[in-house]
Formats: structure tokens, C-alpha cells, sequence
């Protein structure tokens, strides 16, 4: 039974009202909002809060850690917990240029990650964790990439799995095993920058192949590759970094026919797959010979685990791959790539990328909302790709925007040749507060809505 003398900001939980150490943490937090509770007041303390509240101390304690991660409490040893004085934010740019996953309402990573990582080194071998790892992965880790890839392929044989520090080092070794310096790369005229960079390292040279609104024309493609002969052609087809187009299945089928017509291999870098809505099945399926399939869980999951599953169905080119692989990222951390096999094979990572998937629409309905007639997103994935009014080039647009404490991301950082699109990428992801997001995109909205100003205007 609640006792009837409970601290004046602290309201009785809820049965159905989520976690109670959310629900306490949430208290607290409105409290300090609403001046109920004020910097350098003392909490009661943990035992008697939880007799008062007739709860355990393990949930005390958990909403007390709840509250310091949010900056609201102090420890102060033998003296008891105290009202931290407020943050001071040191910057206030609201990031709108970063690809990250958005965080998922509901979901108490920092619980999920504690528990990830205490199944892990409850199960598996400590030094194994502490040691090289040199085959693309354990066994485990590549079964569990043969388990993320299960929705685009069905069952795979795990061995044609490797596990990889990230989908920026499979790009870089497919290059490096493919390729020989002064050979092409196909790509879109808008493209990942991070291919652009590693072409640029390896002395490759990339050139933009025309484009629609379902992606790489056929015709161009097959004219670029019987004129240049490539090396590689690169394609992200689902949601595409930075267009946000997804590739129709009839023109990916016609895309795997030039493919096999002309001999030539394709990467294909599909980090937002899990994230669309009913997507098209991967060219893999279609030209599974010629394909390089590349899959990330920075994207769906979190930067942090920093692992990508590649698909490479002949075993000499695995071992190619992990030969130019070696030569620079020897393998993903073993703590790293376990807590992801964990994940994986649980459950956690499905339930944390419904949360994040059902978050990244919420955004993308905010940003229809305030961007109106100028959204053209997809309505889900991580980004959307803003055409802007004539009187704003991309990169005066972005600098106009980063004096007012905004981030985005111009045309120009995607570039494979000449920039012919004016427009900016918006990460939706990247700004934890969902209320600060709405005010940078209404601010930004506000600003495109603006013509620039004269650069003969004086300055004072």
C-alpha cells in the first residue's frame, strides 16, 4: 500500500503507466521544470522513497540512474542526492546532417545495453573477447549475419556471411579486391560520400551514371559500362544516401540483366532495407553472382556496434575480400561483434529497430508537416532530400543555416562529378529530443522561406 505522505512533486505510479522507474524519473524531471523542486534540494533517500512508494530499491535506484543521465541529480557521497544545478549547453546547433538512428520512444537503451552485454559475458568465453579474430567473424557472429539477412534472402549458408568493422571498410576492401588503380567506378551522381573517399585513396576514379526518379537509367548504365569498362558500379537502391528514391523492382531487374550482359560487379549498399516500407528485393537476389551485398546495423540499430554483414557467395572472392580487408581493419572487436550476435539472436535488435522504425515515420510525418509543399521524402528511412527554391544554392543555404545554429548537409558532399541538383540532405535521426527537432526544421523552414541576403549589404 502507497503511503498518503508522499514528497509533493512525486504523483502516485500508474499500474499502466510504463516503467515505474520511468514514471519516477519522469516526476522528477517535470518537477525541476516546473520550479516544485529547485537546484541543491535533497531527495529522500532511497530506502525511504522506496518504502513510501512500496517498490523495491532496485527501482529507486534505477530512476535515481535515470535522472543523473538526464543531468537532473548529484550525488554527493554521505550527504544524500541532491537537484542538480542546470546544464550548460556549450552549443546549441541542432545537427540535421548526421544519418543516425532516431531513439526509439519506450525503449530503455542503457537497461538494453547492461543486459546485452551481461549475457555476453556470462556466455562466452572472456578470452576468446580479448583476442584476434582473423576469419570475418566466429562462426556465431556469422550465423547471426545469416539471421539479419534472413527477410531480403531467405536462409543462407553462413559461410558466405563476413562480418565487417563497418560498412565504410567493406566498401574500401571491395575496392581494394575488385578494382586496380585507374580503374572506374560507376555511381549516381549522388552518392554516398564515403565511396567517393576511399575511390580517391585507391586512385579509383568514379563517374556518375544519369539517374531518374527510380534510380540508374538502364540505357546510361549499359552505355557507361560497354564505353569505360568498370571495375565496380555502386548502387544504394533502398532510400537512397542522399535522394531517398528507392529503386522499383522491374528497374533492378533490369539492372541485374546489364549486369550479367556486360560482366560487371555491383555493390550494393543497402543499409536502409530494414527501415522501408515493403522494399523491393535486393539485386542480390536477382544477379546473385555478380552482387556484393553490404548490410549495416549502424543504420537500424546504432553507430556504436560499428558491424556489417557482407554477402559474397563465391569463396574465392570471400578470401580476396579478406586479404584487402586485412590490410586495414584486421576485424570488428570481438566485445562488439558478440553484443551484436546477442542482439540479434534474442530478440533485442528486432525490438529496437521496430522502435526506431516506427520513431522514423513519426519524424518524416513532423517534417511533411512543417516543410509542406517542400518535403519529398519516402516517409520513412533516415533522411530527406530537399530541393530548394531558386533564389538558395545548396551551400549558401547550408551556411545561412549554420548561422542560425542549424546543421545540414549540401548537394555538393555528395557529388561523383558535377553537381547538378540544388538541394540539401535533413537527417531526421540525429537530434534525440523529438521537440527540439520540430524547432529546427521550423526554423529551417523559416529560413528557406527567406531569400539570402545581398552580399553588398553593409556590414556593421
Amino acid at each position: 500500500m502507497q503511503d498518503d505522505h508522499l514528497p509533493v512533486w512525486l504523483p502516485r505510479l500508474a499500474l499502466q503507466g510504463g516503467p515505474r522507474f520511468l514514471q519516477i524519473a519522469d516526476a522528477l524531471q517535470a518537477a525541476v521544470e516546473d520550479g516544485s523542486l529547485k537546484p541543491g534540494d535533497r531527495l529522500p533517500p532511497q530506502r525511504h522513497l522506496a518504502a513510501q512508494l512500496d517498490v523495491d530499491l532496485t527501482t529507486i535506484t534505477r530512476a535515481y540512474d535515470e535522472a543523473r543521465r538526464r543531468h537532473l541529480l548529484e550525488g554527493r557521497g554521505a550527504r544524500g542526492t541532491y537537484v542538480a544545478a542546470p546544464k550548460v549547453e556549450l552549443t546549441s546547433v541542432l545537427d540535421l546532417s548526421m544519418n543516425t538512428p532516431p531513439p526509439p520512444e519506450g525503449v530503455d537503451f542503457d537497461d538494453m545495453l547492461k543486459q546485452g552485454l551481461s549475457q555476453v559475458l556470462m556466455r562466452a568465453d572472456t578470452e576468446l573477447l580479448m583476442t584476434y579474430h582473423l576469419g570475418g567473424g566466429s562462426d556465431s557472429d556469422r550465423k547471426a549475419g545469416a539471421k539479419w539477412l534472413e527477410p531480403m534472402f531467405g536462409a543462407l549458408d553462413s559461410r558466405q556471411v563476413v562480418v565487417c568493422p563497418g560498412a565504410q571498410a567493406a566498401i574500401a576492401a571491395l575496392i581494394l579486391a575488385l578494382t586496380a588503380p585507374g580503374d572506374v567506378i560507376l555511381a549516381e551522381p549522388a552518392s554516398y560520400p564515403g565511396l567517393r573517399t576511399a575511390a580517391t585513396q585507391f586512385g579509383r576514379r568514379i563517374m556518375a551514371v544519369e539517374t531518374d526518379q527510380q534510380g540508374m537509367v538502364p540505357e546510361a548504365l549499359e552505355q557507361a559500362c560497354r564505353q569505360h569498362q568498370p571495375g565496380l558500379v555502386y548502387l544504394n537502391p533502398t532510400l537512397q544516401n542522399p535522394t531517398a528514391i528507392t529503386m522499383g523492382e522491374r528497374r533492378r531487374q533490369e539492372i541485374a540483366s546489364i549486369a550479367r550482359r556486360c560482366n560487371v560487379r555491383i555493390v550494393e549498399d543497402d543499409p536502409y532495407w530494414l527501415l522501408a516500407e515493403a522494399p523491393p528485393p535486393p539485386i542480390a537476389t536477382l544477379a546473385p553472382e555478380q552482387v556484393y551485398y553490404i548490410s549495416t546495423l549502424s543504420k537500424c540499430l546504432t553507430p556504436g556496434l560499428r558491424v556489417a554483414f557482407v554477402l559474397i557467395r563465391d569463396p574465392h572472392e570471400r578470401e580476396r575480400f579478406l586479404v584487402a580487408l586485412r590490410s586495414f581493419a584486421l576485424m570488428v572487436a570481438p566485445l562488439t561483434a558478440a553484443l551484436a550476435t546477442q542482439w540479434i539472436f534474442d530478440g533485442t535488435a528486432d525490438r529496437l529497430m521496430a522502435g526506431i522504425r516506427q520513431e522514423a515515420r513519426l519524424r518524416h510525418r513532423m517534417a511533411r508537416d512543417i516543410l509542406a509543399g517542400r518535403y519529398s521524402g519516402a516517409g520513412d528511412g533516415l533522411h530527406v532530400w530537399l530541393e530548394l527554391p531558386g533564389y538558395w544554392s545548396s551551400s549558401q543555404l547550408a551556411r545561412a543555416a549554420e548561422s542560425e545554429g542549424i546543421a545540414v548537409t549540401p548537394a555538393q558532399a555528395f557529388a561523383t562529378g558535377s553537381v547538378s541538383v540544388n538541394a540539401i540532405r535533413i537527417s531526421l535521426g540525429s537530434i534525440k529530443d523529438r521537440a527540439r527537432l520540430r524547432a529546427g526544421l521550423q526554423r529551417l523552414s523559416q529560413l528557406l522561406a527567406r531569400r539570402p541576403e545581398s552580399p553588398n549589404a553593409a556590414v556593421v
